[in-house]
């Protein structure tokens, strides 16, 4: 668990460069593995540990937005910038499951017991909780419908959703029947509300956290809430601020044990500590100046913070003090000099306060057994109701080591052996030349993808990373850019890659069956290309912006062939880089 923070000096303790743009984290339960969603649709999983990438999910095509791992870690839900929801296979990186929703995402989070449901925060509609199984969805009742800008959030063991909305106010709900059992209203004075930006719950205990526009923190304790019933007027335990420069802040969290709250700033790369008993501030961390952070997370067992600002993740951690003196092992060690307070009988030659001498030492250790085979579990990572840690528990991923220069086969051809081409009609009738790894590979299984109809919900909205309706460009000007950048918004790191609508919504009249002729671009020495029987692209190319798993629903959904005429620019761009024509 966490150590005490106030003795202890923190220090940026490295960063996790994910190649493309970070934009959200999040620990699994155990702090083992960090997934971090970038901006070009990847998930980046990384072994917390060895700090090194254990697996690389090619998941969107636009940026992910938010994350949430199950408990048992072997899923990954995630959500992006163009209105997808989409449910992860961690150990295989497939898709299970997709949802597309109305408008934009801001949060997606599993129930903390059950992972067949998930709480989605639309923008400008009430929340829905998902059900896996079925593919069904329930919207939360909310307060004032005509105020739609609602965030949610599970309690720590599921049991309750508790939402909140732009006017303060907060509703608690029954999981399972969505019955109203509590609510209150956040006000700044006598009368005045302020919107709730986010609720957090701690991973330990019944404390929550509430972070609303007028740039406090206020610290709840969910039992006192549950008692106070609807429209009660709970006091908040802790109102955390920073009176001097009025902070806005853009993610707060619980610290594993729930005893402290790290709040980032949304003005700069800054971290706020406080201890939650007392509400002082025990540290401020400073990143790099000029730098705006986008998100924090706090490893769940260990005293190490993860934040993002400028696309990388930072880490800090405690400076651990090493001790190297060696002394018998019931010496004290002592920072300056202190009395000595003798026993009565400590320097008599004959101890008349002494008992009956007692089995003591290398006797009675001969006497007792040694347990050797049950494992106790980690009381870290059992919650205060469970005795048994979860034995389905993904704690790690398998990682095959690249070896670049491998022995050579003795059974097979040398390396440097050409393949003889094989003729057009020796590759039977669906003319598919045989894959270049080894073994049969079994077709990918197109997840079911489940479009969720939400009533009064404009379609036209944007995601917040992504700026303002109605204009390309965020308002708010982002401070810095990233190397080699052009300038201007030209290399934005939240702007979408060209998405033209549903794919299988392209002009196909007159297109020869299977076949792509180049009428535009360069000619290829007469040569006709099989869209079926292209070799398959590489499982990532930055440079074209598109997943591997959504360029091969583009080919299934086609169906029929096209010629490059009718395919535009940006189709054309990307259908080029990928296989390099």
């Amino acid at each position: 668990s966490d150590m005490d923070l106030t003795q202890s000096e923190w220090e940026a303790d490295g960063t996790l460069d994910c190649i493309s743009m970070a934009l959200t984290c999040t620990f699994n339960r155990w702090g083992t593995l960090l997934a971090v969603g970038c901006n070009d649709g990847r998930i980046v999983i990384w072994d917390f540990l060895t700090r090194g990438i254990a697996k690389i999910i090619s998941a969107h095509i636009h940026p992910v937005c938010s994350l949430c791992w199950s408990r048992d870690g072997h899923k990954l839900v995630s959500a992006s910038t163009d209105n997808i929801v989409s449910q992860w296979d961690v150990l295989s990186g497939d898709c299970d499951q997709r949802f597309r929703f109305p408008s934009p995402i801001l949060k997606v989070q599993y129930h903390p017991r059950d992972q067949n449901r998930v709480l989605v925060c639309p923008m400008k509609s009430a929340p829905v909780m998902l059900t896996l199984s079925d593919s069904k969805h329930v919207v939360l009742p909310v307060d004032d419908d005509s105020d739609l800008n609602v965030v949610a959030s599970f309690d720590r063991r599921g049991e309750y959703i508790y939402t909140g909305n732009a006017k303060g106010k907060i509703l608690v709900l029954k999981t399972d029947t969505q019955d109203l059992v509590a609510s209150f209203r956040v006000t700044t004075g006598t009368s005045n509300t302020t919107a709730i930006k986010s609720i957090e719950f701690a991973r330990k205990g019944s404390c929550f956290l509430i972070n609303t526009a007028d740039r406090i923190i206020r610290v709840y304790d969910g039992r006192e809430i549950l008692t106070c019933g609807r429209d009660g007027e709970p006091e908040p335990m802790q109102k955390l601020q920073d009176l001097v420069n009025r902070t806005p802040w853009k993610k707060c969290c619980f610290s594993g044990d729930g005893e402290y709250i790290v709040a980032g700033s949304a003005r700069q790369h800054a971290l706020y500590i406080w201890e939650k008993s007392i509400g002082n501030l025990v540290k401020i961390l400073h990143g790099t100046r000029g730098e705006l952070l986008l998100d924090v997370a706090w490893h769940p067992v260990r005293p190490i913070i993860a934040s993002i600002s400028s696309g990388v993740v930072s880490i800090w951690a405690q400076n651990q003090v090493e001790n190297w003196s060696a002394f018998a092992p019931d010496f004290k060690e002592l920072d300056e000099n202190v009395e000595y307070e003798e026993r009565e009988s400590e320097f008599d030659i004959e101890d008349e306060d002494k008992s009956e001498p007692e089995q003591t030492g290398a006797d009675a250790a001969e006497d007792e057994e040694v347990d050797v085979t049950s494992v106790d579990p980690i009381a870290a990572f059992c919650s205060s109701d469970e005795e048994l840690e979860d034995s389905r528990a993904l704690l790690y991923l398998p990682i095959a080591p690249e070896v670049e220069d491998p022995e050579e086969n003795p059974y097979g051809p040398p390396p440097d052996a050409v393949p003889a081409a094989l003729p057009d009609d020796a590759l039977g009738p669906d003319r598919k030349r045989p894959s270049s790894s080894d073994g049969p590979q079994a077709p990918k299984k197109k997840p079911k993808t489940t479009n969720i109809e939400l009533q009064g919900v404009p379609s036209d909205e944007v995601h917040p990373l992504l700026g303002v309706k109605g204009d390309g460009k965020s308002k708010k000007k982002q401070a810095g850019r990233p190397k080699g950048s052009k300038g201007k918004d030209k290399d934005s790191p939240f702007k979408p890659k060209l998405y033209k609508g549903d794919r299988g919504a392209l002009p196909l009249e007159g297109a020869a069956k299977g076949k792509v002729t180049p009428e535009l671009g360069q000619p290829l020495a007469g040569k006709e290309l099989s869209l079926l029987s292209l070799p398959s692209p590489p499982s990532w190319n930055s440079q074209a912006g598109l997943a591997h798993t959504e360029f091969q629903e583009f080919t299934e959904d086609l169906g029929a062939g096209l010629t490059l005429a009718q395919l535009d620019k940006a189709q054309l761009h990307i259908f080029g880089i990928f296989w390099g024509i």
